[in-house]
């Protein structure tokens, strides 16, 4: 990453800065101080324009190319767009920095230093130009915050199509299960089951109680015979 003066005759500001909302928001005399305070960034990809949890007192404008937000490692928004402004907290308060800002591509940024910036216009001496600074910081927070919820509301909207969707495949796949038999009733009314001549005689042999022998009957000429023979 190489840095550069922003050098540039009083009075003569590019057109091209002029475009920038960020700099709308100055009178030419504001802006000669502004640009007084600023410096060229020239990046390559990777590296590191801000790093979370540094303390420091810039503030950036895209010129052109691609960053990256980063929060612990993991890239939570790109910014892409000429003229938007990141690192914009630095005016409001002197806290570290929440999250990495890192080239995605060979990128130019303009890094205003409004520490520099106080030291050269003190805030009690110029109240309106820092009306004109925190009129424009508060818009840019404004809009980040109407894209956050923009972004909310439709990923509670594809929370709840997924949750519906779920719900109707789970109730396609489910069949309902056959209600079970009763048990069934014996001869004298309760619930036991009655033993069967088949579960009887799936018994092993030794288990079966002995059945007692009928004697054979004898002839009825014997027995007549025998009558005849008593008298």
């Amino acid at each position: 990453m190489k840095e550069y003066a922003f050098i540039h005759e009083h009075g003569q500001v590019p057109d091209s800065l002029r475009t920038v909302p960020f700099l709308e928001s100055f009178s030419d005399e504001q802006l000669d101080d502004v640009l007084n305070s600023s410096s060229y960034i020239h990046c390559e990809p990777e590296d590191v324009i801000i790093q979370e949890g540094a303390v420091d007192s810039r503030i950036y404008i895209l010129l052109n190319g691609v960053v990256d937000v980063r929060k612990d490692g993991k890239t939570l928004a790109t910014i892409k767009r000429p003229g938007e402004v990141f690192g914009e907290l630095a005016v409001v308060n002197d806290d570290r920095r929440s999250a990495s800002v890192v080239a995605a591509k060979p990128t130019v940024c303009l890094a205003v230093d409004q520490k520099f910036l106080q030291d050269v216009k003190p805030r009690d001496e110029y109240p309106a130009f820092y009306a004109a600074l925190y009129e424009f910081i508060a818009r840019v927070t404004a809009g980040r915050l109407q894209a956050t919820s923009r972004r909310l509301a439709e990923v509670e909207k594809e929370l709840r199509e997924l949750k519906a969707s779920l719900a109707a495949e789970g109730g396609e796949s489910s069949e309902p299960s056959a209600p079970a038999a009763p048990p069934a009733k014996t001869q004298n009314g309760h619930g036991g089951l009655k033993k069967s001549k088949a579960a009887a005689a799936s018994k092993p042999a030794s288990a079966r109680k002995p059945v007692a022998k009928r004697r054979p009957a004898k002839p009825r000429r014997v027995l007549a015979k025998r009558k005849a023979g008593r008298r």
